[in-house]
């Protein structure tokens, strides 16, 4: 029997994917728990148009990440942060401090968008963060860490 999964499977596949499986384990287990749907000839073209559509709003997507990237290119970051007359920060600088700066170039990102290549920034210094603005679309940023 063939069915199409509402959500990825351990061994079975991936959301959205046809298989064939047999007849028992789709009636009393993948349909019942709502994990697939019967692969009917209906249901394949609901399925097509859902999949064109989806894919037709993945490259809108994709299209406004890479012009929005192309901005964030030459962009440069520099944020402030308290520290010792050694130049050891008190506490760190992590990914919400990046997200305002960000934010005040006129970039509105979402910080769990952004990584940062060190674990834990405590000193004064030039670093590099990574942005991710879409699955396939990633930019670098370098800042630095400057006294206040």
């Amino acid at each position: 029997m063939n069915v199409i999964l509402k959500q990825d499977m351990g061994n079975l596949g991936h959301k959205d994917d046809i298989v064939l499986v047999k007849d028992g384990y789709a009636r009393n287990y993948l349909i019942p728990k709502g994990i697939a749907i019967n692969a009917t000839a209906q249901a394949k073209k609901v399925h097509e148009e859902i999949l064109r559509q989806r894919a037709h709003k993945e490259a809108q997507l994709k299209k406004e990440a890479e012009k929005m990237a192309e901005d964030m290119k030459d962009i440069f970051l520099s944020i402030g942060a308290k520290t010792s007359t050694k130049g050891k920060i008190f506490g760190s600088v992590n990914t919400i401090q990046l997200a305002e700066a960000l934010k005040g170039k006129g970039f509105d990102i979402e910080r769990k968008n952004i990584s940062i290549k060190e674990d834990l920034i405590k000193e004064i210094g030039s670093y590099s963060a990574t942005v991710k603005l879409h699955r396939e679309v990633v930019v670098d940023i370098p800042f630095d860490i400057v006294s206040e």
